[in-house]
């Protein structure tokens, strides 16, 4: 665990500058950090895209909305996210109205109370432009250690790659081995080891 942790478990948010509070600036950064995510494009790419849209001030889907559209894609391009730069300034300028109508730009009130109530976070997420069930969980394993009702969200995926690495596949089994129970890095660190990680793979 130790291991994993050091060689993977910086969060996307961190790497994409998000100091991740339960406020709904950093929240909706998140959600823009989980779209630019859900493109096919590189990691590196969609978290420096992410980056750059912070940079340009829009921290809010009202800056956000504030912005033109020929703005966005200079900022996106910037990141050297070029194939989907127009299309995804359409999509930001959308997924900013979509947070506005539907929760007054607060993501806190789609906030779980519980774990079970994580598909109900999953599917509202989803109705977001561009988010589909990938975005989604994108952002649920980035956020539970702000919204600690949703810890441990550790899905499949992430499961069989710890058991591949001989950890416990059962979720609060994993979390257990965590310190200070934070399953946000341990999830990027999965994350980043599905994709391998040549520190784990020295012996």
């Amino acid at each position: 665990m130790r291991r994993l942790l050091d060689a993977g478990g910086t969060t996307y948010a961190e790497e994409a500058g998000i100091r991740l509070r339960d406020n709904p600036s950093p929240l909706y950064r998140l959600l823009v950090l989980a779209m630019l995510s859900s493109t096919r494009i590189s990691t590196d790419i969609a978290v420096a895209a992410a980056r750059e849209v912070s940079a340009a001030g829009w921290r809010t889907p009202q800056r956000l909305l504030d912005s033109t559209w020929q703005q966005r894609v200079d900022a996106l391009g910037r990141a050297h996210y070029r194939r989907y730069d127009e299309s995804t300034a359409t999509k930001l300028e959308e997924q900013a109205q979509w947070l506005l109508e539907n929760y007054r730009g607060d993501l806190r009130r789609i906030r779980p109370s519980s774990r079970d109530d994580a598909g109900a976070l999953i599917d509202a997420l989803t109705e977001s432009p561009r988010i589909g069930p990938v975005g989604a969980r994108i952002f649920c394993r980035e956020v539970q250690d702000v919204w600690p009702a949703l810890s441990p969200f550790l899905d499949d995926p992430l499961l069989d790659q710890a058991r591949d690495l001989g950890l416990p596949g059962d979720p609060d089994e994993l979390a257990a081995l965590v310190p200070g129970g934070r399953c946000a890095p341990l999830a990027a660190a999965l994350t980043r080891a599905r994709h391998g990680l040549p520190e784990l793979e020295e012996t």
